[in-house]
């Protein structure tokens, strides 16, 4: 496997017909998407929630003069699970969308703690309060808070002579990541993270409780259970690099979502296969 630095990424114009960006959300993507977009086709994985409608705008803006297409915010939450929550609203309009990841390691949240100075490495676990989705699941319909929906877990190898208190604090008031959320930070060896944190497991639920007809109860619930995250990630962007190609050479550009491209234009097979075997 052959590795350059993303200095020499103007090299490979005209010979690559997707790039897939694997940077993280915090500090990489917000620049690297919109500077690539305006060479190649992209797909990424941004994943900051709250600021996908403004970095939708800058990379539109990017694709679109370079004449490339651009798949942001790919990946299964947001990615999988949008379509989900989309798909169940559409269906059961009068009903609430209920959300939970894990429990797992979140690789974003994960990379926004190794970059608080002093920390030396880390992971962060998100974990669903597992009494709140039963309750969902049996056709309640609580107002929740996102601090009582999810809690998060992170465990921390600081630098020698780092301040782990100031680094506590950093952390869990970190906003967009932790600062709603009830947050626990644990500081540990970087023997007890390789012994005990190595993995990268997750998943989640997106669960809609809705009524239909004289107040019939139906849930709609799609769900994940990950051994890896990032190699199933992967496998996502993978799909929606298909999709951007062939969108790409039907002559679009621009950026565009999940919910702006049909579900077969991620598969290999043909449309009559996907209607023979499929449908």
């Amino acid at each position: 496997m052959k590795f350059e630095h993303i200095s020499a990424v103007e090299q490979y114009k005209g010979k690559v017909d997707v790039m897939i960006l694997c940077g993280g959300s915090a500090t990489d993507l917000p620049e690297q998407t919109p500077a690539i977009a305006r060479m190649f086709n992209t797909v990424d994985s941004f994943d900051t929630h709250a600021k996908i409608p403004e970095f939708y705008e800058t990379v539109d803006a990017a694709a679109k003069q370079g004449g490339t297409l651009s798949v942001i915010s790919t990946g299964w939450d947001p990615g999988l699970f949008s379509m989900n929550r989309l798909l169940a609203e559409a269906i059961l309009p009068q009903g609430k969308e209920y959300t939970f990841w894990g429990k797992g390691v979140s690789q974003g949240h994960s990379d926004a703690i190794r970059r608080v100075d002093g920390v030396k490495a880390g992971v962060q676990y998100t974990v669903p309060v597992q009494e709140v989705i039963e309750a969902i699941r049996a056709g309640e319909t609580p107002e929740l808070t996102t601090r009582q929906k999810h809690l998060r877990e992170c465990f921390v190898v600081a630098e020698a002579g780092a301040d782990q208190e100031r680094i506590r604090e950093e952390i869990v008031n970190m906003p967009n990541y932790f600062a709603d959320y009830d947050t626990t930070v644990s500081f540990i060896t970087e023997e007890e993270l390789a012994a005990e944190h190595s993995g990268i497991p997750h998943g989640g639920f997106v669960i809609r409780s809705g009524v239909t007809g004289e107040g019939t109860k139906q849930i709609v619930e799609f769900g994940l259970k990950l051994e890896s995250n990032p190699e199933f990630t992967a496998s996502v962007l993978v799909a929606y690099a298909r999709a951007a190609q062939r969108m790409s050479q039907q002559g679009q550009s621009g950026a565009r979502t999940v919910f702006d491209i049909p579900l077969g234009m991620l598969s290999p097979k043909s449309p009559e296969e996907l209607r023979r075997n499929l449908l």
